[in-house]
């Protein structure tokens, strides 16, 4: 097993009181995870919620039921917590009426768990987020060497923990499976999707637009279906961990472009997946989108251990001057571009140093891939 940043923090909080809810896409790890830290305390169990008989037990909210299934366990794991319903509120029966126990509640699906354990569950939780394999955790097991050496296939084929270590046969196997059989489960499974085949044509469009500003009106004409409907369905995919949005930075300087969203996907080998497309980056037109997506990916995964509160941008104007990535962080600028080609000095547009003077700025390349982790 490769080992995962959050366990030190999840380890501190099985010490106090609050229920901790694991949230991360389906096979990023939160099972295997939950067992490596469980299996060393003798006085802990997990549960599998897609069970029947486990559901059965925890939606009846009969407190003797409960206590008789969790015995003389004092950690309790609920892994797929999403499945019994009513979640939040059974979750703040136990918290209140059986003490005894410390709660762990894993999910696949953020809005769905989120949405029925947030209310019940105001202060008496702590969240963590799992995502695909960081660079820093693969450096633990594997070394610096091995990632430069493994980089193309690192991009081309993300990283996922149950895909890294394969063949490239099976790496292409394995993700053609991801992206049927699991990215749109949970998707679909909600608002009543009746043509699953949009989802799909959305998704390969904003494979195509990855790093590109998005027109809604434009995903709109293209697929067929009402701007409401493509903003729900981006809204859904974003929940479900399979894209993320970055915001336009602005601060109201005239020429900047303030409202404007670019997409990008939460792994690049389901993205390389969904448009059928996993040559080599030397043999690739989109190899800079795909080298972005990679680094910024890398920066969230980073931020969301380290720096929390941290909130990602990018930055354009319209006469075309423009930044990969913004970073800000209490109160402070952090400036980032990401060229697969290193180039001597980054040069910053005059105008947004002028206004914003940030604190730090870095050009980000293979060369030096180790300054996107610190």
């Amino acid at each position: 097993m490769y080992p995962r940043d959050i366990t030190e923090s999840i380890n501190y909080w099985l010490n106090k009181n609050e229920i901790l809810i694991l949230y991360g896409a389906r096979q990023v790890g939160k099972t295997t995870l939950m067992r490596e830290i469980l299996n060393k305390k003798q006085n802990a169990i997990i549960f599998n919620c897609e069970l029947p008989i486990v559901s059965d037990v925890m939606e009846s909210k009969d407190l003797s039921q409960i206590r008789a299934i969790f015995g003389d366990k004092k950690i309790i794991a609920l892994d797929e917590a999403q499945k019994i319903s009513e979640i939040g509120s059974i979750l703040k029966l136990i918290y209140d009426e059986l003490p005894q126990y410390k709660l762990i509640a894993t999910g696949s699906s953020s809005f769905e768990l989120a949405n029925r354990v947030s209310e019940p569950l105001t202060g008496r939780n702590i969240k963590f987020r799992l995502y695909t394999l960081s660079l820093n955790e693969i450096k633990q097991k594997k070394g610096w060497l091995w990632i430069k050496e493994n980089l193309n296939n690192l991009i081309v084929y993300g990283t996922y923990p149950g895909i890294i270590d394969l063949n490239v046969a099976d790496k292409q196997i394995k993700l053609s499976e991801i992206t049927s059989d699991y990215l749109y489960k949970d998707v679909l499974m909600h608002e009543n999707i009746k043509n699953p085949a949009i989802i799909r044509k959305l998704l390969k469009a904003l494979a195509l637009q990855t790093g590109a500003q998005v027109s809604y009106n434009e995903l709109s004409g293209l697929l067929g279906v009402s701007r409401a409907t493509v903003e729900k369905y981006i809204d859904l995919l974003e929940k479900n961990f399979v894209i993320f949005s970055l915001p336009s930075f602005s601060r109201n300087l005239r020429n900047e472009i303030k409202k404007s969203r670019k997409y990008y996907f939460y792994d690049t080998g389901i993205r390389n997946a969904l448009i059928g497309d996993f040559k080599s980056l030397s043999n690739r037109t989109d190899a800079g989108t795909l080298w972005e997506n990679f680094c910024i990916n890398e920066r969230i995964k980073l931020n969301s251990t380290v720096r929390p509160n941290t909130t990602a941008y990018f930055w354009r104007t319209y006469d075309g001057a423009e930044i990969d990535l913004i970073e800000e962080y209490n109160g402070l600028l952090y400036v980032f571009e990401f060229k697969m080609k290193k180039k001597r000095k980054l040069k910053i547009p005059e105008s947004f140093v002028k206004k914003y003077n940030p604190n730090d700025s870095k050009i980000i390349s293979p060369e030096n891939l180790h300054e996107l982790t610190e």
